[in-house]
């Protein structure tokens, strides 16, 4: 029987990125049966698609990334599709991406008897030449996997970035479904860990390559050392600081919930401080972001909010 596998895309006024993205999973080595996009922007993005069909979701209210997966989790699940492989629209996969991340759900489930939650191949940053890695949640924080340059290597982590991610829908359907309220930012922090609640594992495949634009990368040198300062819209220092506050805590057990809300708050305070030396423009308002992030994520105040 056929491995029945839809890709999706969450797309938001950026033609030429969701077009490039479209291209990318046509090209393939392993084919894709659908292409799901959930499309945010305020008018119909033009997408271009000659050998896979598409179910398009024009949704200009935008609903954000966790609500978009979710909708697209529950329409898969209830057409028996097997996986589903998701995009930022910024991101492209190299040609043998998604048969290198079905080969290693074989050799996992197969000759390892794992049960498997979520694949991730190697995201990096061609701008910065940064690669983006899994993260595990430790007693009150998130830590980054350290990176193996082993092109033969699969690692676990408890949650991959969600780009380029493929879920097997098989362990989605015992899983909680993405949280809604979190709306864009921390949602794979989250989902991997609602995987990992439930008994599976999530792995990043190094030898799978996805090209991912990650922020604004700015090249900074300091005392000899040089270093990338990754530039946010306010916007989206506010949804990162508020989500992982809300996530850290919400997720950390016993005393360990009050150092998360200490590292949370000097996390917030070296955040501006960062930005008060390297941003550019609208220093104000993105030191604000960052306060009102943090604040919401102690009070619990989600969905989407800002402004």
């Amino acid at each position: 029987m056929q491995t029945k596998i839809a890709a999706y895309i969450t797309c938001y006024r950026d033609e030429l990125s969701a077009n490039i993205c479209v291209q990318s999973i046509e090209s393939q080595s392993v084919d894709v049966s659908l292409i799901y996009v959930i499309d945010n922007s305020d008018y119909p993005l033009p997408l271009r698609c000659h050998d896979i069909e598409m179910v398009i979701c024009h949704c200009p209210d935008n609903i954000g990334i966790s609500k978009g997966i979710t909708k697209a989790l529950e329409w898969l699940i209830e057409q028996k599709y097997d996986f589903i492989w998701t995009f930022d629209q910024d991101s492209v996969p190299s040609p043998d991406c998604l048969e290198l991340l079905l080969s290693a759900h074989h050799y996992l489930t197969s000759k390892q008897n794992i049960d498997v939650g979520i694949l991730a191949p190697t995201a990096y940053d061609k701008r910065s030449q940064s690669v983006i890695g899994g993260v595990n949640f430790i007693n009150d924080k998130f830590i980054h996997c350290k990176h193996n340059i082993n092109d033969d290597y699969i690692y676990e982590c408890d949650a991959p970035i969600t780009s380029g991610s493929l879920i097997d829908l098989k362990s989605a359907k015992s899983t909680e479904f993405p949280f809604i309220d979190l709306f864009i930012d921390g949602v794979d922090f989250d989902y991997g860990l609602k995987f990992k609640k439930q008994g599976f594992k999530n792995f990043i495949v190094t030898k799978a390559k996805l090209e991912h634009n990650y922020a604004n990368p700015i090249n900074v040198k300091l005392l000899n050392f040089n270093w990338v300062f990754h530039s946010y819209s306010a916007l989206r220092y506010y949804y990162s600081c508020r989500n992982t506050t809300y996530l850290v805590i919400h997720y950390a057990k016993g005393f360990y919930k009050f150092t998360a809300s200490l590292h949370r708050i000097k996390t917030m305070f070296m955040k501006m401080i960062a930005i008060a030396f390297f941003e550019k423009e609208k220093k104000i308002e993105k030191i604000y972001a960052c306060l009102l992030g943090t604040y919401h994520g102690f009070i619990k105040k989600l969905g989407k909010t800002w402004q």
